[in-house]
């Protein structure tokens, strides 16, 4: 492995070809191509788990001005990045930095990669490319090596994503007087910071993790990866928290699984939502927010029972943006409100969750 720039190609599963310079790893990856608008903000959404199985394609020109920081040792919770590795399979850029400049700057972008062992191409014309998985919707696809290093198309959406991104034990944060079950589906990092910072304790479980027989205050279902459907344990175990009647709050993929526990649907879409700019209208007060999200499937509005409504709708689509029941403290949300680098337009959601909480 080399951060030097070699001759790779893309391909995609429709036939389209795509040249480009390799940097970071000079292996091979194979996984669903998707597209983020976010114009800041790569050392998160590399390590945001959401993102497993997916070769990303960032649409902002120049990736890498600021490198990357470095890891804080000694503390669990890391200020800078969503996981504790990169977590895409692969990265498209328009044009990698050659140099990097910040005062918290440690190392490049490119030897970051190699680190992670995760493979990238630049000199990509990243807005043609978007235009396409906007037409077309998202696709598989792959990166190449120059020494023809093969693999076939990968769908990462037939795995059982949630299970390799969890973590295997509880753990715990803070020394707050009420306590929060995290169902750590994929959990980005800074929705524990957030929730700490309410001054909470938090005990962070497997998203297959029994937590009936727990003594808690309130129950956050986290972001994560792939398909909401395939994490029947997690969906079982809500349920079951809903006879307890105590606060529930599901965060991206985490509202999908709220609204599948409920009693709604969910399905794929077309090529997702993957930006730090998409407009969310809160229903009732028509008060628009913008947000920062990760997801590719969504909750189907027409399949929300009647006792529950629609919380949040995006004012570009109308698709779900949360759901929340119409009596009882349960509440959903397809946005990021702990979104770093921003914007923090609904970081209140924490607030507004927690004051549920008896």
């Amino acid at each position: 492995m080399t951060t030097s720039h070699s001759q790779g190609r893309i391909l995609l599963e429709d036939g389209t070809v795509l040249d480009g310079n390799m940097f970071g790893s000079m292996n091979s990856a194979a996984g669903e191509v998707v597209f983020n608008t976010g114009m800041v903000g790569y050392p998160e959404a590399l390590t945001d788990p959401s993102y497993k199985g997916q070769i990303l394609v960032f649409t902002y020109p120049l990736i890498g001005n600021y490198g990357i920081p470095a890891k804080m040792m000694g503390t669990e919770i890391d200020p800078y990045f969503e996981s504790d590795r990169i977590q895409v399979a692969g990265l498209i850029v328009a044009e990698a930095a050659p140099k990097h400049n910040h005062w918290n700057s440690s190392k490049s972008l490119a030897s970051w990669l190699v680190e992670d062992d995760v493979p990238a191409i630049s000199g990509i014309d990243t807005r043609a490319l978007t235009k396409k998985l906007r037409h077309k919707g998202s696709m598989l696809g792959k990166i190449l090596t120059p020494n023809g290093d093969q693999r076939p198309f990968y769908d990462p959406n037939r795995d059982l994503l949630v299970d390799q991104v969890s973590i295997e034990e509880p753990r715990r944060y803070g020394d707050g007087d009420k306590t929060i079950i995290l169902i750590d589906c994929g959990c980005k990092l800074n929705i524990i910071r957030s929730l700490v910072a309410q001054a909470v304790t938090v005990v962070r479980v497997p998203w297959d993790y029994d937590f009936s027989d727990e003594k808690y205050d309130a129950v956050v279902i986290s972001n994560g990866p792939g398909d909401p459907e395939k994490c029947r344990p997690t969906i079982a175990s809500i349920q079951k928290a809903f006879a307890k009647e105590k606060p529930i709050l599901g965060i991206c993929l985490g509202n999908q699984l709220l609204a599948l526990a409920a009693g709604a649907g969910t399905y794929k879409m077309k090529f997702g939502h993957r930006s730090q700019n998409q407009p969310c209208i809160e229903v009732g007060s028509q008060r628009c927010y913008i947000t920062s999200q990760n997801h590719g499937f969504a909750v189907d509005n027409a399949t929300i029972p009647s006792d529950w409504q629609p919380w949040f709708v995006n004012a570009n689509d109308g698709t779900n943006e949360g759901l929340k029941h119409k009596s009882k403290p349960y509440f959903g949300v397809q946005f990021h409100p702990e979104a770093t680098p921003g914007p923090v337009d609904t970081r209140h959601i924490f607030s507004r969750f927690l004051s549920a909480v008896a």
